[in-house]
C-alpha cells in the first residue's frame, strides 16, 4: 500500500558535530517544505542548539544571524577564560543567542524538545526536557576543555556527544510515524587511488590557520615554557591542539554513533561527511546549510520512492 508522506509525524534526531551541525538547518527546511510535521526533536551538542531554536520558532532568525557571521565576528563571541575548567566560558555566545531568540521554558515550546547532555561526575547521559531552553542548550554544547561545564540542579553537565552523539533513544519519548536521524559526522566517501590529497574544502585555509592560531596561542605559549629545546622529531609535523581535539572527538563520536545506529536504527538516516567542515568553522553557515538541504533532498527522494510516497 502506498505511503503518503505529507503530514507524517516525524521524531527528528539531530546529532553532534560542531559547525557541521549548521547543516541541520537545511534538513529542517526541506522536511517542512515537503510537508513532514515534527512530533518532537532530540539533539546533542550543535543538534540541540539548532533543534531547540527551531522548537522555539526562531530558526529563520538564527539562520540569518549565522549566515552573516564572519571569522572576526565569530572570534568576538568567544570569552576566553583563565582559571576555569575550559578554554571558553560561553557567556557572550549564549547572551547573543538569548537576545536573538529569547529564552523560554522547554515545556512551553511549540514542538516537544529534548537536549542531551552528559553528567561528567556520574558519567551518564542526561535528558533535559524541562526548564530553561538555553540552560539545556548550554549544557549540551559544553565540549570538554573547550567550553566550561554548565551546572543544572547540582550536576556538572558537558557535551551530550560524549555519550550520545546520535540521541535516538531520547527521540522515542514521543509517538511518531517515523524517526529521522541526521548524522553530520559520517565517514568521507572513498577517494580514487590516484588522489593522494583531500579536496581543498577539507583542508583549513591559511585564514583558518590564523584563526586557529589566535584561539590556541595562549595555551601553546604556556606549553612552550615547559618544553625542552630539542631538535624537532622527524616525520610528519605533530597535530596542533585544536586539530588533535577535533580528530579525537570525531573518532570517539563516530564510533559511538555507529553503535547507536546499529542498536536502534531510525527509519531514515540522512548522512553528511565530516570532512566538509572543521568543527570550529562557524562562518561557513551558508555552505553547511546548502549541504544539509542537498543531503536531505537525496535521502528523502530515495525513501519516498521506496515507500510509494508522492
Amino acid at each position: 500500500m502506498a505511503i503518503e508522506h505529507a503530514g507524517k509525524r516525524v521524531s527528528l534526531v539531530l546529532g553532534a558535530g560542531g559547525a557541521r551541525g549548521l547543516a541541520h538547518i537545511g534538513v529542517v527546511e526541506v522536511l517542512s517544505e515537503r510537508g513532514y510535521r515534527l512530533a518532537g526533536i532530540a539533539g546533542s551538542s550543535m543538534g540541540a542548539l539548532v533543534g531547540g531554536i527551531h522548537a522555539a520558532g526562531r530558526l529563520n532568525l538564527y539562520r540569518e544571524w549565522a549566515c552573516a557571521l564572519e571569522r572576526s565576528s565569530t572570534l568576538r563571541l568567544l570569552d576566553f577564560s583563565f582559571g576555569f575548567p575550559g578554554l571558553i566560558r560561553g557567556d557572550k555566545l549564549m547572551g547573543a543567542l538569548r537576545e536573538l531568540v529569547g529564552d523560554r521554558p522547554i515545556e512551553e515550546l511549540a514542538v516537544p524538545f529534548t537536549a542531551v547532555a552528559t553528567d561528567i561526575r556520574a558519567q551518564r547521559e542526561v535528558w533535559l526536557n524541562r526548564g530553561s531552553l538555553f540552560d539545556a542548550i548550554r549544557a549540551s554544547i559544553a565540549i570538554p576543555m573547550i567550553f566550561t561545564p554548565h551546572r543544572i540542579d547540582g550536576r556538572d553537565l558537558v557535551d551530550g556527544g560524549l555519550l550520545a552523539p546520535m540521541p535516538i533513544a531520547a527521540s522515542r519519548q514521543v509517538r511518531s510515524d517515523l524517526v529521522i536521524a541526521v548524522d553530520v559526522n559520517s565517514s568521507p566517501a572513498p577517494k580514487p587511488a590516484a588522489l593522494e590529497a583531500p579536496p581543498a574544502a577539507a583542508e583549513p585555509s591559511a585564514e583558518s590557520e590564523g584563526y586557529r592560531a589566535r584561539i590556541t596561542g595562549f595555551i601553546e605559549s604556556i606549553a612552550d615554557s615547559f618544553s625542552d629545546d630539542e631538535a624537532p622529531p622527524k616525520g610528519p609535523a605533530p597535530l596542533g591542539l585544536i586539530d588533535l581535539m577535533s580528530r579525537s572527538l570525531d573518532t570517539m563520536q563516530g564510533q559511538i554513533a555507529r553503535m547507536q545506529l546499529a542498536l536502534d536504527p531510525p527509519e531514515l538516516l540522512i548522512r553528511m561527511p565530516r570532512d566538509r567542515c572543521m568543527f570550529y568553522e562557524f562562518w561557513r553557515a551558508s555552505e553547511m546549510i546548502a549541504l544539509g538541504r542537498d543531503s536531505a533532498e537525496a535521502a528523502l527522494d530515495e525513501y519516498e520512492a521506496l515507500n510509494g510516497g508522492s
